[in-house]
Parts: structure tokens; C-alpha cells; sequence
């Protein structure tokens, strides 16, 4: 059946990004993509430090390529590393740098709110964080802590435009759960766009045009008047 063979696929990437995961690790592995083509299985990992995944000589890749073709069968693996310029503004990359600070034994009050600052001084149009968990030490009670900055879409379809993760950290005093939303800059909401202001710029687009035309008009009009002047002045000398 068609429905099996979609949960297969579905289920080979999971197993796939989980072992990628550990392998990338330190190289700030966020996510992959996968894309079939009749030669090759092109894979592209995105990662903050494209360096690390590469390895020495290219050492890692190809140590890579062919485990994945073994053990997960997919046929002619293509590696490519699309490396995050920004990682600030990149939720996946965030949370896994939150997640490995609260491991070590970082403050999560020191954390999240760096974190919150570092995604806004970056350009992020909203930023929320949300932790839960064993915030307070071994034997305290669990607590939910939200920190939120700038705009942010919480409901409907425009959500989609919002940039989601999760993930769970897990230091000595117990499981954290942190959910981080970005919303990047460039991205315009139409409950948030100025009409005035489209109309402004629209006015001000149609005077340049129009003062451009008229500058390219005249310049014709000069060459004659020099050709004109030139004629004559050359008849006088004749005479």
C-alpha cells in the first residue's frame, strides 16, 4: 500500500536526522533535506559550522556517505553542508545552544535571557521563550518561565511564517522542555503593514520615474542645438 510506503520514508528520515544528529553534533547540526533525483540522492545538512561536518580532507563526508548508504539504503547519497550565516535567527540552532547550556549547568535565568537579547540584537522582529521543568533544583517543584520580546503571532494560519522549535534538556536536578518562536526580519503581516506609508513610497517611486523621463527628453533637444550652432558657424567661415 501507498500509505506504508510514506510512513517508511517518513520513518528512514527520522532515523536518519537522529543519527546525523550525533555525528554533527558539534558542528551545530539543525536539520536536513532530502531530494530524489534519477542519478543521485541529494542530502543537504544545515549546520552553523560547516568546518566541523566537513572534517579534515573531507574525511567526515565521505565517512558519512557511506553509512548512510548502508545502512539506511539509500541509493548514490549526495552530501552538501548549507551552512547558517545567522544562526541567531535560527530557532533550531537556538534552542540547541539553550539546551546545551542548561546541561552544563548554567543558570537558566542567564540563559534565556542572553539568548533573548542575542536573537533581538540580530534583527528578529519578536522573540518568545518558553522553558518548563526542574528550574529551581533537585527536589523543587517543576515551574514554567516565559520570556518574550517585540512582536508575535500566536494563532491563526499567518503562524506558519514563524519560526518553531522545541527540544528537552536534561541536566542533574531533572528534564527542562524549552520552546522557542522567532519571527524573523522581512517577514510583513498584513495586520501589521502601513497602507500610508506603501502609498508614500508608491508616490515617491512614480515622481523619480517621471523627473528620469523628462532628463532623458532633454538631452536630445541639446545635440540638435550644438549641431545647429555648428552649421551655421561653419557657413560664416565660408563667407
Amino acid at each position: 500500500m501507498i500509505e506504508r510506503t510514506f510512513i517508511e520514508e517518513a520513518m528512514k528520515k527520522i532515523s536518519l536526522e537522529n543519527y546525523l544528529k550525533t555525528q554533527l553534533d558539534k558542528a551545530g547540526f539543525t536539520g536536513l533535506s532530502i531530494t530524489k533525483t534519477p542519478l543521485v540522492t541529494r542530502i543537504v545538512l544545515n549546520v552553523t559550522r560547516p568546518g566541523l561536518a566537513i572534517g579534515k580532507g573531507g574525511k567526515n563526508i565521505r565517512n558519512m556517505t557511506k553509512e548512510i548508504e548502508e545502512t539506511y539504503k539509500i541509493t548514490n547519497p549526495q552530501i552538501e553542508i548549507n551552512e547558517i550565516r545567522n544562526p541567531e535567527l535560527d530557532s533550531k540552532a537556538m534552542v540547541d545552544k539553550v539546551i546545551g547550556l542548561l546541561e552544563r549547568g548554567y543558570s537558566w535565568r542567564s540563559v534565556t535571557y542572553k539568548t533573548v537579547e542575542d536573537i533581538i540584537n540580530a534583527g528578529a522582529q519578536g522573540v518568545e521563550l518558553v522553558i518548563r521543568g526542574k528550574l529551581s533544583g533537585k527536589g523543587g517543584r517543576k515551574m514554567k518561565q516565559r520570556i518574550a520580546k517585540g512582536y508575535m503571532k500566536k494563532a491563526g494560519g499567518l503562524t506558519s511564517l514563524v519560526d518553531y522549535a522545541k527540544g528537552s534538556a536534561y541536566p542533574k536536578a531533572g528534564a527542562i522542555g524549552v520552546k522557542l518562536r522567532i519571527i524573523r526580519p522581512g517577514i510583513q503581516f498584513p495586520d501589521k503593514i502601513d497602507i500610508e506609508q506603501i502609498l508614500k513610497d508608491n508616490q515617491r517611486k512614480q515622481k523619480e520615474a517621471a523627473e528620469k523621463g523628462t532628463e532623458e527628453k532633454k538631452e536630445p533637444e541639446i545635440q540638435a542645438t550644438e549641431t545647429v550652432i555648428t552649421e551655421d558657424t561653419k557657413s560664416g567661415e565660408a563667407q
